[in-house]
């Protein structure tokens, strides 16, 4: 027998007290969140400083930090009006992860081969737990707990999270823990009305991660725009994207808006989703070590805004999340960015109180003299 139940977020939920042993476990990760607080979910642990040995790989593993610090300057977000993110446990992990994998993590060795920093091999795994994994899964509960706000507020924005490379076996490309898909699985488990999602993963390599969690899944449609010619090139994983958008090396502003907008439009018209999922890495950024694209920083904000337009425009609740960026001014890209879908009507404290939007079509406010280049 199901119960239904309203928490006082507004959230429909769901509770299955079936034989079967199908009731979702017990979690604080999907908590009430006064109205006062903007659907903005962050905590100072996202940041990863250990000795030094985060700047061996080309992530920088304090831009999450970054991004708060600029929207603070520009008097958006307080510690007050953001969400602070809780630590997903192993419980509410499970949800995606096989324990055989959750356990091969307390393993150095293999978190120093997923983060990509060899040195991580030789230190004991309590304080790789602590300094490395801590944050990674809070930045993992950070995306569960916006999927939530979503649903409520009508979209929702972790700083972080992002880890497209992990599955539920197997993790990669500094990506230790499937948030995207534990978002997804969760609602589908505890939020009445949410039975399908459409993942929009914008980031410059393939999202292949959650690709595998969802291959042959039809609940989930997987729209991924990225440069095929980079890691992880993985054919199996490519089974699962219904629309399938390869880029070519050094691909400019002008095609790639294009294809963005034609595409995000087309998937939206080809299903109408209970939420979309955004991954919205700017590795796409020109200079990217990493990416191999060379999208401007005026660019990276268009992108955004086309893909709110046409989510919100459509009422179609939206959670994005950061993932990939391999340059210090990706954390200023970020802030501008939010700060120009805020502008533009897209997200904001009046998104609370019921207001609507600008229309689809209404002018941008995106121009080069808006957007800060430097940090």
């Amino acid at each position: 027998m199901e119960d239904q139940t309203r928490n006082a977020g507004g959230t429909m939920s769901k509770e299955q007290d079936t034989e079967g042993g199908k009731r979702p476990h017990d979690t604080e990760l999907y908590v009430d969140v006064p109205r006062t607080r903007l659907p903005i979910v962050y905590h100072p642990i996202y940041n990863i400083t250990f000795m030094g040995m985060e700047k061996l790989h080309p992530f920088d593993a304090g831009k999450w930090g970054k991004v708060v610090r600029f929207l603070k300057e520009e008097q958006f977000v307080t510690d007050e009006n953001m969400v602070p993110a809780l630590e997903a446990s192993e419980e509410d992990l499970k949800v995606a992860h096989t324990k055989s994998y959750l356990s091969s993590l307390k393993w150095s060795a293999i978190v120093a081969g997923i983060t990509e920093i060899p040195p991580l091999m030789f230190l004991p795994n309590c304080l790789v737990q602590r300094r490395v994994l801590r944050p990674l899964r809070t930045q993992t509960g950070g995306t569960i707990m916006a999927g939530k706000l979503a649903i409520e507020r009508g979209w929702a924005i972790n700083i972080g999270g992002g880890f497209h490379h992990c599955s539920g076996d197997e993790g990669g490309g500094f990506c230790a823990y499937a948030d995207i898909t534990l978002a997804i699985k969760f609602l589908f488990e505890r939020v009445e009305g949410v039975a399908t999602a459409t993942i929009i993963d914008l980031d410059a390599h393939q999202g292949n991660g959650h690709e595998r969690d969802f291959v042959g899944d039809r609940r989930v449609f997987i729209m991924d725009v990225y440069n095929c010619h980079i890691y992880p090139r993985d054919r199996i994983a490519k089974r699962a994207i219904r629309r399938n958008v390869e880029l070519d090396w050094g691909t400019q502003d002008a095609e790639y808006l294009r294809k963005v907008e034609l595409h995000t439009e087309g998937v939206l018209n080809e299903m109408r989703p209970d939420i979309v999922v955004y991954n919205a890495g700017t590795d796409v950024l020109d200079g990217d070590p990493l990416g191999g694209l060379a999208i401007s920083p005026q660019g990276i904000i268009a992108r955004d805004e086309i893909v709110f337009r046409a989510v919100r425009g459509r009422g179609i609740p939206i959670l994005m999340v950061t993932s990939g960026g391999y340059q210090k001014m990706t954390a200023r890209i970020i802030a501008d960015s939010i700060l120009n879908l805020h502008h533009q009507g897209l997200i904001g404290p009046e998104e609370g109180e019921g207001s609507s939007p600008k229309p689809i079509g209404s002018e941008s406010s995106v121009s080069v003299s808006s957007v800060h280049t430097s940090v």
